[in-house]
């Protein structure tokens, strides 16, 4: 049986490491998943097909590696997780404008245990994090001055791969 999936890519189109969608929605074409779409620059792949995340992150992954020649980390989830994802966000009364910007990173495996204790020493006056299950939910002050949310400082801190959304591209991909 089929599943929708969506695979959040890792640092596409940006840093001189160019992929155009219609390469992408080919080689997963190609590489046998079906009804691909793909929304927006930024490296999110709409698709059906069998099997689990991890065995599709690392099927992706050689893909992209062996066609494109740079690694391309890989956070798959399926449409139902993406929607509790959305159904979950810890700060539902919060409408992302001018002030406010409301952002999700995917990790690509479950932290450990003590990643609650390092989650909490990120929390600031500017940004506020919530980790739950292999997302972490930031919102973040802007206009603040303060360097805005870092995807890679997060990566570090959690020493896990991670790829980060705004809260209306995850809905957008989602209703896509």
């Amino acid at each position: 049986m089929m599943t929708r999936y969506i695979a959040f890519l890792r640092a596409v189109n940006v840093g001189g490491r160019q992929v155009k969608m219609e390469l992408l929605r080919a080689l997963f074409e190609q590489a046998g998943f079906k009804q691909v779409k793909t929304y927006i620059q930024s490296g999110n792949v709409i698709f059906d097909a069998k099997g689990q995340e991890a065995a599709l992150e690392a099927k992706i992954e050689q893909l992209l590696q062996q066609n494109l020649g740079f690694a391309v980390p890989v956070c798959i989830r399926s449409i139902a997780a993406v929607q509790a994802v959305l159904d979950n966000n810890p700060f539902p009364g919060v409408i992302p404008d001018k002030d406010f910007q409301i952002y999700i990173a995917f990790l690509q495996t479950l932290p450990g245990k003590e990643a609650t204790a390092i989650i909490a020493t990120l929390q600031s006056d500017i940004e506020t994090y919530h980790l739950n299950g292999k997302e972490v939910y930031v919102l973040m002050k802007k206009n603040t001055g303060a360097p805005p949310f870092s995807n890679t400082y997060l990566e570090k801190k959690l020493k896990l791969v991670a790829t980060t959304r705004n809260l209306a591209t995850v809905q957008k991909v989602l209703s896509f």
